[in-house]
């Protein structure tokens, strides 16, 4: 038992230490996590506190954001799939100034920054200005939407590989292993696939996936208005168009809501 309460008192104190965890003229890049400030790190919410400037993406929520510092200069560098967006040029620019200005940085990102984060090119922007950075995670979508609909992301004879896919890239629709994706009990987790889901389901049908595939989709996970929408492959498109969801969503291509859950989710609407 020593050992257990003696890591436990060594962690506490770290945390009510107040150690800096930025430095002045150095970049962080920080993951929010999905949105519940629940589910915030200590060490990034440390970091709110203590950042100088905060360059935030759109899907930051405004709860995380209000755990800023009042010192803090809070700058809106979001980016919309299909829509008006901040170059990525610009934001690297401005990261870099503040950095070179001698402040203390915080580049906030939606989730975890090394998914679908385009992390690797302002890590090259701070690179090639000489300045340093560290790089904090965060819990990210997929973690907490399955989380929602009480299932795991692989299961013992079921699928032993879980694949983090996008719905789009910088040229459009991303292309994807769809033959692999076909197999039956894959699971894969699409970020951003709302408006690729006709495009995602004809790849998949075309390549031998059943129609009778569960997809299930998470909408604002974690959050208060968080909603699921459980479907198959063959009436994807149709029920999504129904469902009419406005925010962003997580798609679980292969999985579908363990019915407990299902069954708690209707209540809460119901409830709601």
């Amino acid at each position: 038992m020593t050992g257990p309460v003696t890591h436990t008192a060594k962690a506490t104190a770290h945390i009510r230490s107040g150690m800096c965890c930025l430095v002045k003229g150095q970049v962080a890049f920080a993951g929010s996590g999905p949105g519940d400030p629940d589910l915030l790190t200590v060490k990034v919410a440390r970091a709110l506190q203590e950042a100088e400037v905060i360059l935030f993406d759109r899907l930051v929520s405004a709860e995380i954001l209000a755990l800023a510092g009042k010192q803090a200069l809070l700058e809106d560098v979001g980016k919309e799939g299909f829509g008006p967006s901040m170059s990525q040029t610009e934001i690297c620019a401005r990261m870099v100034a503040h950095a070179q200005a001698g402040k203390k940085v915080l580049r906030l990102k939606s989730g975890d920054p090394t998914i679908f984060g385009r992390l690797d090119e302002e890590l090259t922007a701070c690179e090639e200005a000489g300045v340093t950075y560290q790089i904090m995670p965060g819990i990210t979508a997929a973690s907490a939407a399955v989380a929602g609909i009480g299932q795991s992301l692989t299961q013992r004879g079921r699928n032993s590989s879980v694949r983090f896919l996008t719905g789009h890239d910088m040229k459009g629709f991303a292309d994807q292993d769809w033959t692999a994706l076909a197999r039956p009990g894959e699971v894969a987790a699409i970020y951003m696939g709302k408006k690729s889901a006709r495009f995602v389901q004809g790849r998949l049908i075309m390549h031998g996936a059943l129609r009778s595939t569960p997809v299930t989709l998470v909408e604002n996970a974690s959050r208060p208005n968080q909603r699921i929408l459980e479907t198959t492959l063959d009436r994807l498109p149709t029920d999504l168009a129904e469902a009419g969801f406005d925010g962003p969503a997580l798609t679980f291509l292969g999985l579908a809501p363990r019915q407990s859950m299902a069954a708690l989710t209707d209540l809460n609407m119901e409830l709601a």
